[in-house]
């Protein structure tokens, strides 16, 4: 039997297949080549239509079906990854009201704040474990204010993953770890948010039904089969959200795991045995894609802006236009740990959530003309990604999440020895690699659904381990070197 994931991103749809039996991945492909539009109508906007997405989703299934020459029919279940965050609304007949405002949008930063002042702190750190913040609810606030003749119209609110799954079954429906994802579940309640719906005047109607995120969630329609070139009738067995289903992808399941990326962004997502805050509001917590009331889940989620960002700026810039990163990397081995005094801070990509939502930029210091190179500077800006991350990782500890094991996929700032190590002697922690993708992970997850796995660590045990680092040498020099970058760090953030 075979497996089919979906993963929405804000570039580009990715579709995976998966033979279930062995775990194995058939075939991948993505549409479109170059990345899907993004408008911004003002600024710090961020729209997207949802008929664009349903179309990439055409598109990257017909790629895949051409590529593989499977039988549709041997397909036995689908699972949907998606951008999180985003806002897609629908009147009673299902038709999309307005582009989809999604993840990287701010517009409803200050309806999110206000939300948090009005209800309190306490109480929303409670309940909700976040801030209204920019998420989903604050977003559906947005256009009731801003927009009401479109909110009068709408039946339904959708995230992405919702209305991809909408398409191709004709239900509306989502999960509870996409509700907390929107700050719209209530833990201590074990409801949906209500008292915010009650204060932002959004109707409880508004929002789909909630399904179990491991379930038979609907069925491919004649209609979207024909569309999508497969069979009527496949389940539609998992949804969730980028960064957990990565987490899932990569087989973070249970408390002290932890997963991580290190693409233009980075990110740590760890489990947590129970809900879970930050009263400093350094990291986000949502239920994990494995809550339930019985056994609460929750994935505590550190982004990190500036990362891989960072150090394609460094060759782009600071490099040659023919420079790899193979070749950074031997250059900035030659420069030792701590890059003979340099340091170099990656927040030059916007407000870094871990650093109070300030904006400090991104900054070097310690250089000295006469003595540093281009290869210090590659040194110091993989040790500054790094030490970001660790820092971050810090924030975790602090709030009594163990990491036991980080692992990462196989692929961008991970695959640095210099990156990987650094991490994995200051948090003393194994670094596992692991090679797979979010639609692989959502396939897998589907087979869950419809019996073929027994349960989804059954359906993760065939994650392959491509590469391991060790807590390693050098801990002294490294801790000395994280230490300096931290003290300015500090001074840094006491002067923004």
């Amino acid at each position: 039997m075979l497996l089919l994931g979906f993963d929405i991103g804000s570039s580009s749809i990715k579709v995976a297949l998966v033979d279930a039996a062995n775990g194995k991945t058939l075939g991948t492909a993505h549409h479109p080549d170059r990345e899907m539009d993004i408008t911004a109508p003002h600024p710090d906007w961020a729209e997207q239509a949802p008929a664009d997405w349903w179309e990439a989703t055409r598109a990257a299934t017909k790629k895949l079906l051409e590529k593989t020459h499977i039988a549709p029919a041997d397909i036995a279940a689908i699972g949907i990854s998606y951008q999180m965050h985003g806002l897609v609304v629908v009147d009673k007949n299902g038709e999309v009201l307005r582009p989809s405002i999604i993840w990287c949008d701010s517009r409803a930063v200050s309806i999110g704040n206000k939300a948090f002042n009005y209800l309190g702190e306490n109480y929303c750190l409670s309940n909700y474990l976040n801030s209204p913040g920019n998420f989903t609810a604050s977003k559906l606030r947005w256009v009731r204010e801003n927009e009401p003749d479109v909110f009068s119209k709408i039946d339904k609110m959708m995230l992405p993953g919702d209305y991809l799954a909408y398409r191709m079954t004709g239900e509306i429906r989502t999960s509870v770890t996409g509700l907390s994802e929107g700050v719209l579940w209530d833990f201590e309640k074990n409801t949906v948010a209500k008292r915010l719906l009650e204060h932002y005047e959004i109707p409880e109607r508004m929002l789909p039904d909630v399904a179990p995120g491991f379930s038979i969630q609907g069925k491919m329609t004649a209609q979207a089969a024909a569309a999508l070139g497969l069979a009527p009738g496949i389940p539609v067995g998992y949804r969730a959200g980028d960064q957990p289903n990565n987490a899932l992808s990569l087989n973070v399941l249970r408390p002290g795991e932890v997963a991580a990326t290190g693409g233009t962004s980075g990110v740590v997502y760890a489990v947590a045995a129970r809900p879970t805050f930050d009263p400093q509001q350094r990291v986000n917590s949502f239920a994990h894609v494995n809550y339930t009331p019985e056994n609460p889940l929750t994935g505590i989620l550190l982004c990190i802006n500036g990362a891989g960002s960072q150090y394609r700026w460094m060759r782009q810039h600071i490099g040659a236009p023919d420079l790899s990163y193979r070749e950074m990397e031997q250059l900035a081995a030659s420069a030792g740990v701590g890059a003979d005094g340099v340091s170099i801070f990656p927040f030059g990509n916007g407000a870094e959530r871990m650093l109070g939502n300030r904006a400090v930029g991104s900054r070097i210091a310690g250089l000295n003309f006469n003595r540093h190179e281009k290869r210090h500077l590659y040194r110091a800006a993989l040790e500054g990604i790094a030490f970001s991350f660790v820092y971050g990782m810090e924030a975790m500890r602090d709030m009594g999440i163990p990491l036991k094991v980080v692992r990462a996929g196989n692929d961008n700032l991970f695959q640095s020895a210099i990156f990987s190590n650094t991490i994995a002697t200051l948090v003393g922690t194994e670094i596992e690699l692991i090679a797979t993708t979010g639609a692989v992970g959502a396939a897998k997850a589907a087979g869950v659904s419809v019996g073929i796995y027994k349960s989804v660590e059954e359906a993760m045990a065939s994650v392959e381990v491509a590469e391991k680092y060790e807590p390693g040498g050098e801990k002294e020099a490294l801790e000395k070197a994280y230490q300096r970058w931290k003290k300015e760090l500090e001074l840094i953030i006491s002067h923004s």
